[in-house]
């Protein structure tokens, strides 16, 4: 009962400190806006520790941070191997192919007005169905290696994209593509210099959001077929076996990949689209 208490005194202390210098007069500067979600991240885990441990808490309900990271420590190769099938060669592969392969059609929709009217909305439809329902069949398809894993995430991810470089690509004013065809300037031209800059920050939305989509279905993907390797697959092995210690251990490591993974995709749209509003305020 003394640990719970503490974890109430520790969350109320950092909560206050939080909240003076979220609010202080060094708000806007970068060391406060880091020291912020730093300490509030910091609290949550010592109060996890204390409550598990106060209560006397099971480790197959719920396991204290400490053994989770002990867990982690002992079983890196083990991560490691499960990181590189699930997100080098699952998550990325996919990733880069339906993002490709929906800029390569986003093209072909923004040349044809049939295709503009009729496979944007189909897209929108597909991209609502269900991974539970579309993994089981892909996995039969392409077989139990990453390959299932990718076409899972190219499914996942491709229709998003297209949607977002298909409206970005209608960004532009009907007075900025008059003005390139004044300059006698040829699709390709208008595209590149135009229409492919102002379609940037739609691009950009839908890297970010297919970055966490690739993958979630990579993970689970692996839970209907995989090799003896894959965090999905190891998820799924350690909660029969009731060693929730691993499970959350799996589950840090696709937190923490997935967030670097999103990180990259922000940095580099930070770096490519200066020039927009989103990236200038506060300068």
């Amino acid at each position: 009962m003394i640990e719970v208490i503490a974890a109430f005194l520790a969350w109320a202390g950092i909560w206050v400190l939080n909240t003076r210098l979220a609010n202080g007069p060094a708000s806007n500067t970068r060391a406060v806006q880091l020291l912020v979600p730093v300490l509030f991240g910091v609290t949550i885990l010592v109060v996890w520790e204390l409550v598990v441990r106060g209560l006397n808490v099971p480790m197959v309900i719920l396991p204290a941070p400490t053994s989770i990271a002990a867990t982690i420590g002992e079983s890196v190769p083990t991560l490691w191997n499960d990181f590189v099938q699930t997100f080098v060669k699952g998550a990325l592969s996919g990733f880069a192919i339906g993002v490709a392969a929906a800029f390569v059609v986003a093209i072909f929709v923004d040349r044809s007005e049939f295709l503009s009217r009729g496979l944007v909305p189909v897209a929108n439809f597909l991209a609502a169905l269900p991974i539970v329902g579309t993994a089981p069949i892909l996995v039969m398809w392409y077989g139990y290696d990453w390959q299932s894993k990718a076409a899972v995430v190219v499914a996942m991810v491709f229709f998003p994209m297209l949607v977002n470089i298909s409206a970005g690509l209608q960004e532009t004013t009907p007075m900025q593509r008059d003005q390139m065809k004044t300059w006698a300037a040829s699709y390709w031209q208008a595209f590149w210099k135009l229409r492919l800059p102002a379609a940037m920050p739609f691009l950009f939305n839908g890297l970010k959001i297919c970055s966490t989509l690739a993958l979630i279905g990579a993970i689970v993907a692996e839970f209907f077929g995989s090799p003896l390797s894959g965090m999905g697959f190891r998820i799924s092995v350690s909660v029969g076996r009731l060693s929730l210690d691993m499970v959350w251990a799996e589950i840090f490591v696709a937190a923490l990949a997935g967030s670097l993974f999103y990180g990259v995709i922000a940095l580099v749209e930070q770096w490519v689209t200066f020039w927009h509003p989103s990236q200038r305020k506060g300068r």
